[in-house]
């Protein structure tokens, strides 16, 4: 197994080092260079910024058709909405203040690679996200480039992480291993332990002793402890007990019914009648069953639909099942979409 060291990014800014990589991961990148071994940096973000934002009023450039912020893309200095693909010409001045202060705000795998290019400009490197293998076989083309012309640094989000074998690899590079644990899932945890375990396999998979280094803000973590440990039973444990006491799957199912319309109070005001009728189902037949007030979904808007969403939480079964079931009835009509997920994989 590789040698895992988890470096505090708030240590880093306290010495002065606001660089995309910190003092350990540069020096180590810096080193494998020069003794012909090739590098793995994983940012599970792609483009070159991940939101743009005027300083003067605190706008924030989003999308037309959906109420998320647009990623900038250096390449064709174009606004992209990764949710339905818009895209719009980049901003100078701001279209609410008309001040010329833009700021480029996150790190994206984009950024990233002019970064790496400017503090290693003898370093040849390619990079693999979901804009650079748009063509058929592009995916194999990047990955068959990086093992047999020896490239320096292959640079990618989570593809890079998959099960690949490069021999020569002996140094793997998490950039921001924060980005998976504060998303609005309770898998959070899971996941970011998934990964993180998956892409410390990526080094010294062979001869080579190898070495990985996670980037955090948060080093006391368990889920990034246990990745550092490669401690699959602990981190088990401490994620089965805090499933546990909150509640969640395996300890109960969580049904997400998702509504959406072009606009906004009519899903607003089915999403209401849904969760009453649940409620005095629930109350008549003495179920146990949690149900949350509709709110609006963390992304509210995507392809300009508006979503609006209620949560249950409880053992599902058929009698939950006829609950839901009558509860929608009659009250959509055919604009209104309504989608019911048992233990989604997004909560999102």
């Amino acid at each position: 197994m590789p040698n895992v060291e988890v470096v505090d990014l708030k240590l880093e800014l306290a010495n002065g080092n606001r660089s995309i990589l910190s003092t350990r991961l540069y020096s180590l990148i810096e080193e494998n260079i020069k003794n012909k071994k090739q590098i793995i940096l994983f940012l599970n973000r792609r483009g070159y910024s991940t939101f743009v934002m005027c300083r003067e009023c605190g706008y924030v450039v989003k999308c037309k058709n959906c109420n998320i912020a647009m990623t900038y893309h250096s390449k064709t200095n174009r606004l992209k909405c990764h949710y339905c693909g818009h895209e719009e010409r980049n901003i100078t001045i701001c279209p609410e203040c008309k001040s010329k202060n833009i700021k480029y705000f996150g790190t994206g795998t984009q950024k990233l690679e002019t970064e790496i290019n400017k503090l290693f400009p003898n370093a040849t490197t390619i990079r693999m996200d979901i804009d650079t293998v748009t063509q058929k076989d592009s995916y194999e083309k990047i990955l068959n480039k990086f093992k047999n012309e020896n490239i320096d640094i292959l640079i990618g989000t989570q593809m890079v992480v998959k099960g690949h074998h490069f021999p020569n690899v002996t140094l793997v590079g998490v950039i921001a291993a924060d980005s998976s644990l504060y998303i609005e899932d309770y898998r959070s945890n899971e996941r970011t332990f998934d990964l993180l375990t998956q892409v410390a396999g990526r080094a010294g998979r062979e001869n080579n002793h190898g070495n990985v280094i996670i980037q955090t803000y948060n080093p006391e973590n368990f889920a990034i402890e246990c990745s550092k440990k490669q401690d699959y039973d602990m981190f088990y444990e401490t994620e089965i007990e805090l499933r546990k006491q909150l509640k969640y799957p395996p300890f109960c199912d969580i049904i997400s019914i998702v509504l959406t319309d072009t606009e906004e109070t009519k899903i607003q005001n089915i999403s209401d009648k849904i969760y009453k009728n649940i409620n005095k189902s629930i109350k008549l037949q003495n179920v146990d069953l949690q149900v949350y007030k509709p709110l609006p979904c963390p992304i509210d808007k995507i392809k300009n639909r508006y979503r609006w969403r209620i949560i249950l939480k409880g053992k599902l079964n058929n009698k939950i099942v006829d609950i839901i079931n009558k509860s929608i009835q009659n009250v959509g009509n055919k604009t209104t979409r309504i989608i019911i997920d048992t233990n989604p994989t997004n909560l999102v």
